[in-house]
């Protein structure tokens, strides 16, 4: 059992202050308010709900649109019978303990991490985590009883519900957004004209039944996922790694985090993959392409890093798996995954739906191979084995094709239903022939960059969070990148005055149709409007004074959020400098 480091995961004053904020600012809020709220459940309001679509639209432009992949938008509740297929039923579990004292029911393995020197509990088996938690005498979180002794078990994660009225179908809301895409591999693959390798992305919510859910948007019940399931064949495609290949990223390899004194490092992706750290290069190539994704729509990039999963958490699928996770509050929380899951997914649906999750591929030329078959006599087989006769087809044809000695003899056994039969090889009309063949089905495998938007968000707001001070007075700010900020410009005429206002109406009305997201305050001093703006993250802001309108040329002053500099610009040229600032063509210093 390793041991490692763990940090402290109290609150620290900055996400005090950042909740507070999201919640005066409408960035989000603990939902159903009126009724008491409801754990692990958030509204994003106005500003947050704006932050989370342009985050979205850039996942959606790097990962869809610039990698050529296409997106579908899949139900949120799937029959039964998936979750099945996939494992969710009976593999999709926490950690549950309840307290004796006061009845709540806590996550064990949150608070074996939150109370002892263990940071990845999670990967332990379930006695492990009942003796951590009676060696270190840990004790429920709410009122302080003791937990010693206490049953830790596992509890599914899903949210069940029925299908259609009266004898309704059982159905759950989904985990995640992957099995959306999976199921409909079939289908997909046609629009992919059945050539691998092929991406599909989608955007949406999954739904988890956490035990706790905790720290506001960074732990809930309802969450968004952007998740791209890439298909390739695994002895065909392989990754240009040339353009990621220079990349800079900082790792913590399972084996950094074994040692007593492991640490994260730098390296690039090439180094990475040439000494086989990162040893799929697939997701050597999605992590290069995630890192200045990342850095791009704001995560600092020194409280970011990639984490190998050790062996314990991987899922049993996955040949190999890395978190992108951000430091928040001296702890690091994951805000992505990128594992290559084989061809476990497709299989499964396979084999539990009847359908076909294969893909042909063209040989170079066509290849001679001998294959065996039978043809069994069903006059035989029908009075001897009745309804069971074309089960005993099945087992001859799988016998067939994987132990063709078997029919050497006179007779040929197989089991069934747990019982040894015996019949003769003349009535199973086997036969071994020549065949030519052009190709042969495979079963894809998968390559999964599956983003958490929802810790995304909080990680941009909690890394953007600045205070200092102008003029004497405190400022809080959000200083945000100008490609996600909720709102890109505001707009004040300096005073009450109907001439100021109508030019300030006017400017609003062309920024907009310049395609930029603008609002408009004329409440309160000028200072209190630009703290306003400051404090959720607006770039610019656009006085209209009296200059404006008395001036031959028609300029008004642009102030800039992180330094609060000001500049005078024409009117007439606003939005297209304005438009190329957001674009990344302009610097506001360069005016």
């Amino acid at each position: 059992m390793s041991e490692q480091q763990h940090t402290d995961d109290s609150t620290d004053s900055t996400s005090e202050k950042l909740v507070e904020l999201a919640k005066r600012r409408g960035y989000f809020f603990q939902s159903s308010g009126a009724y008491g709220g409801v754990g692990g459940f958030y509204t994003f309001g106005p500003q947050g709900a704006a932050l989370k679509g342009h985050v979205e639209d850039a996942w959606r432009d790097r990962f869809a649109v610039a990698e050529g992949n296409m997106e579908i938008d899949a139900p949120t509740i799937m029959p039964e019978p998936v979750f099945e297929a996939s494992g969710h039923l009976d593999g999709f579990d926490d950690m549950l303990v309840e307290c004796p004292d006061c009845g709540e029911s806590h996550r064990a393995d949150h608070i074996v991490e939150d109370n002892t020197m263990y940071e990845d509990a999670e990967s332990l088996e379930i006695p492990e985590v009942e003796e951590v938690i009676a060696e270190y005498e840990l004790v429920c979180p709410s009122c302080g009883g003791g937990l010693a002794g206490q049953a830790v078990e596992d509890f599914n994660l899903m949210f069940a519900t029925n299908i259609g009225p009266g004898d309704s179908d059982p159905g759950y809301l989904r985990p995640e957004t992957a099995q959306g895409i999976f199921v409909e591999f079939p289908r997909l693959k046609e629009y992919a004209r059945n050539q691998l390798p092929f991406g599909v992305t989608q955007i949406g919510r999954a739904y988890r039944n956490e035990i706790s859910p905790r720290r506001s948007i960074i732990r809930t019940r309802e969450f968004t996922q952007a998740e791209l399931e890439y298909f390739i064949d695994p002895e065909v495609d392989e990754p240009d790694l040339s353009s990621v290949e220079d990349v800079e990223v900082t790792l913590y390899p399972a084996s950094e985090q074994n040692k007593d004194d492991g640490e994260a490092f730098e390296t690039t992706i090439g180094e990475a993959v040439d000494e086989n750290i990162i040893t799929d290069p697939w997701v050597a190539y999605f992590l290069g392409v995630a890192k200045p994704w990342y850095e791009a729509v704001g995560v600092d990039m020194d409280r970011f890093r990639y984490r190998q999963h050790l062996a314990g958490e991987r899922a049993h699928y996955a040949s190999d798996c890395w978190d992108a996770e951000s430091e928040i509050d001296g702890n690091w929380i994951e805000m992505a995954g990128f594992a290559h899951r084989g061809n476990y997914d497709l299989s499964k649906h396979a084999e539990h739906s009847g359908d076909r999750f294969t893909i042909f591929r063209q040989y170079d030329e066509p290849q001679t191979v001998e294959r065996a078959t039978v043809d069994p006599d069903m006059s035989y087989l029908g009075p001897e084995f009745g309804g069971d006769a074309q089960a005993v087809v099945g087992k001859l044809e799988d016998l067939a094709a994987r132990d063709r000695e078997a029919f050497d003899g006179d007779t040929v056994e197989f089991e069934l239903e747990g019982e040894t039969h015996e019949i003769p090889v003349e009535k199973t009309g086997f036969s071994v022939d020549e065949e030519t063949i052009a190709g042969e089905h495979i079963t894809p495998h998968v390559v999964e960059p599956s983003f958490g938007v929802d810790r995304l968000v909080y990680t941009v707001l909690h890394h953007a969070y600045r205070e200092d001070e102008v003029d004497g007075e405190d400022r809080t700010f959000l200083e945000l990148e100008p490609e996600v900020a909720p709102t890109f410009v505001g707009v004040f005429p300096l005073q009450s005055d109907d001439e100021l206002e109508a030019q300030a109406d006017e400017i609003v009305e062309d920024l907009r149709e310049a395609g930029l997201s603008v609002t408009y305050d004329d409440s309160g001093n000028i200072g209190r409007r630009y703290r306003r703006q400051d404090e959720v993250g607006t770039p610019f802001c656009v006085t209209v004074d009296y200059e404006t309108i008395e001036e031959d040329e028609t300029t008004v002053t642009v102030r800039e959020r992180d330094t609060t500099d000001q500049k005078r610009l024409p009117v007439d040229e606003l939005a297209e400098t304005l438009s190329a600032i957001r674009a990344g063509d302009l610097e506001f210093e360069e005016l």
